[in-house]
């Protein structure tokens, strides 16, 4: 959904980025405006996690070029925490378990640091109960997980749902989802596709990294990234994940500049 008037809410340019002296980042470049769904496409290695996890500020990784804009901050200057905070957030392709910490009051002190940021009233925990129980029937939760310890004993889909109840509770600017599909089986990507698409508006926007075009069935693009080797070599609408789903990755090689658009 693209969106007349929108403001640019994250700004790359140039984005360098290494890990233990190996670079793996060679130089991003990535304008997300409020509104829009961008799809970020690559084979493993190419560096499509990794920026995801650069942006979020995983301290594994060192930043050695380039600059990031998130609205009026400088995101690279931010812990993770206020990253957060902020507005920016990321589900990950392979979520942690916690053991002994119930899922309900994680889901509630995420919730509640979030609200105070933005000067909001913070719930207790039995208006919160309410409250979070009608998030979770955009993702056909069982209610059942909230007095579980966090994604212990989860199956993949079921901490890929709890994922995106994350983000249906905190309401970010911009969300960053790492492979949400992996793992999942069509239904579950349905009904998870289906979470995304009830929480994307048009003052917030998504990005989706992920291997397959079968996701983008469900939650449709505006624009397609396809990256190799740390660049972003080609970008195009959501025809170019249509192409890629047709051809596979090794006709990119022969293309070295980006395009706009989908190769005939």
């Amino acid at each position: 959904m693209i969106v007349k008037n929108s403001r640019t809410l994250l700004l790359v340019q140039g984005l360098r980025a290494s890990i233990n002296g190996t670079e793996i980042l060679k130089g991003i470049d990535l304008t997300v405006k409020s509104g829009e769904i961008h799809a970020i496409m690559g084979l493993n290695g190419s560096g499509k996690s990794t920026l995801a996890k650069v942006l979020a500020g995983h301290s594994a990784y060192e930043i050695t070029g380039g600059s990031v804009r998130f609205e009026d901050k400088d995101l690279l200057e931010l812990a993770p925490e206020d990253r957060a905070r902020a507005g920016l957030f990321l589900a990950f392709q392979y979520p942690i378990e916690i053991p002994g910490v119930a899922n309900t009051q994680f889901l509630r002190l995420a919730y509640n640091t979030i609200q105070a940021q933005r000067g909001k009233e913070e719930l207790d925990p039995l208006e919160f109960d309410d409250f979070v129980r009608k998030k979770m029937k955009l993702l056909d939760m069982n209610p059942d997980f909230l007095d579980r310890s966090v994604n212990e004993g989860f199956s993949g889909g079921e901490k890929k749902r709890n994922e995106i109840l994350q983000m249906a509770l905190l309401e970010p600017k911009l969300s960053i989802l790492d492979e949400m599909d992996s793992g999942l089986d069509i239904d579950a990507l349905k009904t998870v596709a289906n979470g995304v698409n009830q929480i994307t508006n048009k003052d917030n926007a998504t990005i989706l990294v992920t291997h397959y075009q079968r996701l983008l069935d469900y939650v449709v693009p505006d624009f397609v990234h396809i990256m190799q080797s740390g660049s972003i070599v080609m970008t195009g609408g959501k025809e170019l994940a249509l192409e890629l789903e047709t051809r596979g990755y090794d006709w990119i090689t022969a293309n070295k500049r980006p395009v706009a658009g989908a190769i005939a």
